[in-house]
């Protein structure tokens, strides 16, 4: 307390003035005191040594004003109290040498004290700096935690944000590479019992996650059952992937289905996701899985079994949910029987068999059909189609669909193209059995369809006289573009001159 008490006298200019000239008139008295006791020792020098020290400590530790109070006083003492004896010339001289000497001294006091001030605002200026550096420290050094921080927080948002970008990849995948720009249609269309016994049966097993291997001819559209599972399934939300087994090479399967990795093979520049990664949490439809390869049925057989897979050029197992739809129109048992198919493989397949029925087992549906892929294709093209002729729904519906439902939505894409009314005709010469057919329950049928052709045809042209072309010509009379009348006319080999009167 103390201590403070005089830190804060002193550093009161008015008190340090008067401190200072205290000092003056304190040091020349003490000079002239310790002078008389030296000249007792006969000492005559010891006035002038104890004058300077007494002048130069006042000027060094008090400053300009108390320093040359200290000069006046030492010379007027020497001068009045010491050598009264000695001579004016001598005395001046001493003055002189005093003056002299208080004038260096002013000069070193002027010298020390802008020293004192220079050293005074470097030092500041370092203690500003010194501060200024260890608050800039500070500063960086929360920089540094709150950067550490946000880079752990990016990196897990990151993290987030690759497991989110690959999830949406893998539900994604299909939609962006494999769109089936071919599909057969959109919907069911149908009220057949066959049809209703299928319907009944996929019901039943699309809210389970039971394996279903789905039969058919082609064409009776199984992958449209397989949507039909994953649609009413648990996992209709995410991805449904399709894969046609027969239209990828041998070589490229396992890549198309597993993934592989970075420099798995030439040409493998980055890591690729199977469909089986695409697919995780969904559905993945195996179409004409009969076409899988040897080793590849081994690798589905171990997904089927332990829900895990490696990618291509890979060494880490990767777990997968996935519900496993197949779709063949093969006999497997028979591929079983020569080897080309794994019977274990068949057996994990083969937990519930659906067998969609051809067309020629749906009769009743034919019409519905019709009218949809009419209704499809005439707001596709731009027209307006109302119905259909009588002659050629007989015809749609006795005819036996070797290529189901595909051929039937070819038949009637073709006949909207072609149709120029809004009575829509099918040109029955489409339907003619190509070479080489031994179809003992459809030849016959087609021989009497070709007997009636004829007979219309030729009664059509007896009453034209054989003309084709015109208002009044064969072809306005059956209703028939002059082109597909005389391509019916080559066909059946009828000679039109024969109608034709003198």
């Amino acid at each position: 307390m103390f201590d403070e008490f005089i830190a804060n006298w002193l550093a009161r200019p008015k008190l340090r003035q008067a401190l200072g000239y205290l000092l003056a008139v304190a040091s020349v008295g003490l000079a002239f005191v310790a002078a008389r006791i030296f000249l007792d020792f006969h000492l005559p020098l010891a006035i002038m040594s104890f004058s300077f020290c007494a002048i130069a400590i006042t000027f060094w530790y008090a400053g300009t004003g108390p320093g040359i109070l200290a000069l006046v006083l030492a010379v007027l003492i020497r001068t009045f109290f010491f050598q009264p004896e000695v001579d004016w010339i001598s005395r001046i001289a001493y003055d002189l040498v005093f003056v002299l000497f208080s004038f260096f001294m002013l000069q070193a006091t002027r010298a020390k004290n802008e020293l004192e001030s220079r050293v005074a605002k470097r030092t500041a200026a370092l203690t500003k700096a010194n501060e200024d550096l260890h608050q800039e420290i500070s500063e960086r050094k929360r920089a540094e935690e709150a950067l550490q921080e946000n880079v752990a927080a990016l990196t897990n948002a990151f993290e987030e944000i690759q497991l989110l970008k690959d999830q949406l990849f893998k539900e994604n995948l299909a939609l962006r590479e494999e769109i089936d720009v071919n599909r057969m249609f959109e919907e069911i269309v149908g009220s057949s019992p066959a049809l209703q016994v299928v319907l009944s049966r996929v019901a039943k097993v699309a809210p389970t996650d039971s394996t279903v291997l789905v039969t058919g001819e082609t064409g009776t559209g199984k992958e449209l059952i397989a949507r039909a599972i994953h649609k009413r399934s648990q996992r209709a939300s995410r991805a449904f992937v399709s894969v046609n087994c027969a239209a990828i090479p041998h070589d490229l399967i396992g890549s198309e289905l597993f993934g592989h990795e970075k420099g798995a093979f030439t040409g493998a520049t980055q890591r690729r996701l199977g469909r089986f990664e695409s697919a995780d949490g969904g559905t993945i439809f195996l179409d004409e899985i009969g076409e899988l390869p040897a080793e590849m049925q081994i690798a589905l057989l171990r997904v089927l079994q332990e829900r895990e897979f490696q990618r291509v050029g890979g060494n880490e197992s990767i777990k997968t949910d996935v519900r496993v739809v197949a779709a063949t129109n093969r006999d497997l048992q028979a591929a079983i029987a020569e080897g080309r198919f794994r019977d274990d493989l068949f057996y994990r397949l083969n937990v519930f068999p659906i067998e969609v029925p051809p067309l020629r087992e749906r009769r009743e549906d034919v019409a519905l059909l019709v009218e949809y892929f009419v209704d499809r294709y005439a707001s596709q093209a731009g027209k307006k189609i109302t119905g259909i002729s009588k002659r050629s729904m007989e015809l749609l519906q006795t005819y036996r669909w070797p290529g189901n439902i595909r051929e039937l939505q070819n038949v009637i894409e073709r006949s909207v193209i072609i149709s120029d009314s809004e009575n829509l005709c099918i040109d029955e010469s489409w339907f003619a059995r190509p070479s080489g057919t031994n179809d003992s329950t459809i030849q016959p049928l087609s021989e009497k369809l070709a007997v009636q052709e004829r007979e219309m045809i030729e009664s059509a042209l007896a009453e034209t006289n054989g003309r084709v072309s015109g208002p009044r010509g064969a072809a306005a009379k059956l209703g028939l573009p002059q082109s597909t009348l005389d391509s019916k006319i080559k066909a059946l080999k009828i000679n039109k001159q024969r109608f034709r009167r003198a």
